[in-house]
Order: C-alpha cells, then structure tokens, then sequence
C-alpha cells in the first residue's frame, strides 16, 4: 500500500490564532494540554465491511485489498451509506463488523530518544476496537486487547521494534444492537428507532492522533476536589513509568491569564517513589486566598504539573481549573455556601460538531440557563473546557444500557469510571446520574439486586468524588434504603400541555406526594416521607412541539407557554428545572435553538427565572 498524498496524510495541529478565544488552543478531543506537537491521523482511510465476520480469521490485519474509502472521523453508518453495494445500502440491524486501514510515515521524534516513545491515541471509537501495527497486534495501556466503550478515549504505547519508516495502522470496530451495552438513546433490541429513540451512530467517531511523549509521565488527566472552607487544593493525577525510582512531582499553579508562566501564586514538590506501571497519586497544595469559580464569576487558574526523574529529564501536562463548592441542604442548592437555582436545559448534541456545540453553549447562556444536562451522551470532552470558561453548570449522565441484567451493569460501571478519570477536572460540572427513568434498570422497583448496585455507586460517588451531586435514577423510582434516598437530589419529570394539570402536578410534588404525579412513583424500596429535607429539581419538563409531549409548535406560542410555566415554577419551593430542549433532534422537534446556526427561535433570557 503506497504512502497517502499529502492532502490526506498527517497534518500537524494548527497554530493559535487572534480570532482564538481559549488561552490554549487544543485540536483534540481532551481536556488537558500536553505541550508537544500531536498529528492528528484524520482524513481519508481504507475502508471494508466484514459482514460474516471472517476478517480476523483470514488475517485480514496482514493484509486486504480495501475496494473503498471512508473519512475518519466519522461513523460506520454513514460509511455503509456511502457504499456502493447494495448490502452496504441498508443500515445494520443486529451486528456491524468494520475494517479501517492507513499506511503513515514515522513522525521525527526530536529530543531524547532514550527518554520518549510514540503513542497512539483514540479520542473515541467503539463499541469494540482492536488495532494492528504493522500486523502485530496492540494493547491499550490497561492491557486491553479489545478496547471497549464508545464515549471516551483510550491510547496504544508503540513499541520501537515494530515502528518502520511506512507504517500500516489497522482497526476492526465492531458493534451491535446488544442491550447491555451503555448506548444512551441509541437504538437497540429493547428500544427501536423513532419517537425518542434514535440512529446508532458509532465506529471511528473521534479523531485519532499520535504523539511522542516520555516514557515515565503524567496522563492526560486531573482530578480537582476543592474545599472552600480552606486554602487548599486536592489534585489527584496518575503516573505512567517505564523505568522504576525516584521522581519529583512539581505542581505550579498561575492565573489562567498568566500567558507568561511568570510567577507562580503557589508551587510545591512531592518527592516519589514510583515502580513500573500507573498509579494514581492525591496531593494538596494550598492556594491563599483563592477567588471561587461560579457562573457569575467563572475565575479559572491554570495548572503545570511536571513529572521530573532522577536525571531532571521532565513531562510535563496543562490544564485549567476552578475552586468551587456544591451542596444540596435542605430544600436548597447551593454553591459556594450562596443559594443557586438551576435554570436548566436538556441538551443532546446528537452528531454536532464541536464548532456546533460552541454555538448551542453560547445560545443557551443567552436563554438564561445556567444549567446545562447533557443527556446520556458521549460529547466531545472540549465541551467542559468550554463550559468552565463561559461560567456553565453541567448536569452529565453515564449513557444507559437498555436492559437490567449482571453484564449491563459491569459495562456501566466500567462506562462511569472512565468518563470520571477524563472530566473530573472541571468546575462545571456539578451534578451527575448514574440511570435515567430506569433505562437499564427496569427492574429497580423489584430487584434487591439492582437496588444495592445503584446504592453501591451512589455511596462510591459519595465517598470518592465528594465535589459533585449524584442523581440515582432521574425522573422518578428513586432508591430509599431505611428511609434515606440514595440521591442528592428528588427529581421528577413532568410532561402536560395543560397549565391547570400543571400547577396540580407542582403543588402535589411539593406537598410530598409521591405517587400519580410522574409517570411512575417518585420512590421505590422502603418508604421515604419527604419535608423539605432534600432539593427538589423537576429536571424535564415542556417539550412543546414535540408530538407526545403536546404543546403549541409555533415559536411565539410555545415562548409565551414556557414563561406561565416558568412562572409556577418561581411560586414553589423548588430547586431548579431542565426545559426539554435545547436543539431538534430526529423526530423531536421541540428545540428553542438552531442546530445548525446555534440562533435562537425564541427570545433571550426566555429560561431565566431571575432566582441567581
């Protein structure tokens, strides 16, 4: 296979601009910024479907003559679509097996050779995803042989033995219409496409890129637990070593608009021993006088941690943070000891881009929201990056298997993992949920089984990732365990068109009652009487336009239908609510803002209920 042209071969990350508004422009689907030069790998690929499945069999990775080209990114249906065979014509309805293939030239690696080494990494591909080198087949860095998962990304260590100066990269993904696999609203064998069901939409869905980075090294992630009461900073970051010993860990903290890197307002060394592998290492470093980040105020500090080994050889990560506290108490949230409402929207970014995702965020802090729930979706992770900077609270959710069984819930638990080591940096993000409406869990009101996991993680959260709210099962059946909820939050989701049904429905919620007002009892397991003792969030609600959830579908009506509703809203004690939605999407039509241009259809500060 010959060397790609130059058009579609690697392209090296693009320079900061003026028009840039981020402090540090970062191309790839993460978070945190390693200062080295990544070539991203997108672009024109081989592509093969491999329908019975005869591809590993037949060493299809040693070689395969490719009769067609797909783009990556981009997801195995639109790549079947593409197709000229009339098998490739129809979308896959229970298994999809497909090969992507690359030849690429060895990057220079400059600098220390002893010290670095090349490393691959996928921002998000899946379900499943195995990849060859030269033939030879590769492991993550946990070991993986098959990566699974589709929402987060994962990284391959080359080894310099099997590196030529033309390489040939290979990936077979496969997927399936499999219910315990964490898919969100993705369609499966429960739940068929159309009404709130949606198109799958997997395969090579995030870039994918290479990079030369050190041998024993900090990961491209950073854990941030902040408590306002004190002057300190807890940061959790994870090593990678190839060679044992000892190291230095040296932490810096700037303000985000130090550019210069001049003075540090805080800096400390924490002397290591490390041994071959990763390992994840708490540190704290205190920060006088601290500003606290909030929607008002989103102050941000810029973090240099440096790894540095016996030698003073350093690796070096970037990444940006804020000090910020959330609580519920009582009937109230709260975030940095100052009551907050939460004027929430839904948002389910579907297959935006990120340049779309920016225009939405920006559409949706001019409605009024402070609150963004990001709906059981993978999302591109720059999406946290952004809301930190715009002052954006963030509700996010682990994407739902479809079926409660043993096997769906190991998957979600594996899902929840990796989306906390990616995101667990960012001071948007206040508020996660393990389920939602028991997708996954429909067996909650019955099974001891189901319960005590969702108790498990509740308690996991709790215990080791105190920064943030954690919603069990949003919008009703909810756990209690001897009378206490295993959620920070009650949550109801509440759709009528009828503003009589409405207020009725607000009234009994905060009179606590409990059942006939969702579409199922809000509580499940041992009873709970409710007195005001935990916040309430009606966390959907609306979705006028929208076919079964009724409404005026003209924008001028369903705005005026949105403000009496906002208007009960504000007479109650509630804690917050989530309009359903932000954008279109598929058949429901219900959205207040342009997919495509991010304007809005409604007036500005439509979501705002003035309650800050």
């Amino acid at each position: 296979m010959e060397v790609l042209h130059t058009n579609l071969s690697l392209t090296k990350s693009r320079e900061e601009t003026a028009e840039d508004t981020e402090h540090f422009i970062n191309p790839l689907p993460r978070a945190v910024l390693r200062h080295n030069t990544p070539i991203l790998l997108d672009g024109e690929w081989n592509f093969a479907l491999d329908p019975e499945d005869v591809g590993i069999r037949d060493g299809w990775f040693l070689g395969h003559d490719y009769e067609q080209k797909a783009s990556w990114p981009g997801s195995v249906e639109e790549h079947m679509s593409q197709g000229k065979e009339q098998q490739q014509a129809e979308f896959w309805k229970d298994k999809v097996v497909a090969w992507y293939e690359r030849d690429f030239p060895l990057p220079d690696q400059n600098g220390n050779k002893q010290k670095t080494m090349m490393q691959l990494t996928f921002g998000a591909s899946g379900y499943e995803t195995r990849v060859w080198l030269n033939g030879y087949p590769l492991k993550t860095i946990e070991g993986e042989e098959v990566h699974t998962g589709e929402y987060t990304s994962f990284s391959y260590e080359l080894n310099e033995r099997l590196l030529r100066p033309v390489n040939r990269l290979t990936v077979r993904i496969a997927s399936s219409m499999d219910a315990d696999i964490p898919r969100g609203k993705q369609e499966s064998h429960v739940y068929k496409r159309g009404g709130i069901w949606y198109q799958t939409y997997t395969g090579a869905v995030r870039s994918i890129w290479l990079e030369v980075v050190e041998r024993n090294r900090l990961r491209s992630r950073v854990g941030v637990l902040s408590i306002v009461e004190d002057q300190f900073v807890r940061f959790n970051v994870t090593t990678r070593i190839q060679d044992p010993g000892y190291y230095t860990l040296k932490l810096k903290i700037f303000e985000r608009s130090d550019k210069e890197k001049m003075q540090p307002l805080a800096q400390s060394d924490f002397p290591l021993r490390l041994e071959v592998g990763q390992k994840q290492q708490r540190v704290v470093v205190e920060l006088p006088g601290a500003q606290l980040w909030s929607p008002v105020n989103p102050h941000l500090y810029r973090l240099i941690a440096q790894l540095i080994d016996p030698e003073g050889y350093i690796s070096e990560i970037e990444a940006h943070f804020g000090l910020r506290k959330v609580e519920a108490r009582g009937c109230c949230v709260y975030l940095n000891n100052k009551q907050v409402y939460l004027d929430g929207i839904l948002y389910q970014p579907g297959t935006s881009s990120y340049e779309e995702i920016k225009k939405h965020m920006l559409a949706m802090k001019k409605l009024g929201c402070n609150l963004v729930r990001i709906h059981i979706a993978g999302v591109d992770p720059r999406i946290y990056n952004l809301a930190d900077k715009l002052g954006m609270l963030l509700w996010v959710e682990v994407p739902s298997p479809h079926r409660s069984s043993k096997t769906s819930r190991e998957n979600h638990k594996a899902q929840l993992l990796r989306m906390l080591a990616l995101i667990e940096t960012h001071p948007s993000v206040i508020i996660w949920s393990l389920y939602n409406e028991d997708w996954g869990a429909q067996d909650i009101a019955t099974s001891e089984e189901t319960r005590k996991y969702i108790i498990e993680m509740y308690h996991f959260m709790q215990i080791n990732h105190p920064q943030f709210l954690v919603v069990d099962n949003d919008g009703w059946q909810h756990v209690s365990c001897e009378g206490r909820l295993k959620s920070d939050l009650l949550t109801a989701h509440l759709y009528t068109p009828d503003i009589n049904h409405w207020r009725e429905l607000l009234d009994k919620l905060v009179n606590g009652e409990l059942d006939n007002v969702a579409a199922f009892p809000l509580v499940v397991g041992d009873p709970f009487f409710y007195r005001h003792q935990i916040p309430i969030v009606v966390s959907e609600w609306g979705g006028f336009g929208f076919a079964d959830y009724g409404g005026p579908k003209d924008d001028e009506a369903r705005a005026t239908q949105i403000k009496l509703y906002k208007e009960e809203l504000r007479k109650r004690k509630i804690a917050g609510d989530v309009y359903t939605q932000a954008t279109n999407i598929e058949e429901e039509k219900n959205g207040l803002i342009d997919a495509q241009t991010g304007e809005l259809r409604v007036p500005e500060g439509l979501l705002n209920s003035g309650k800050r």
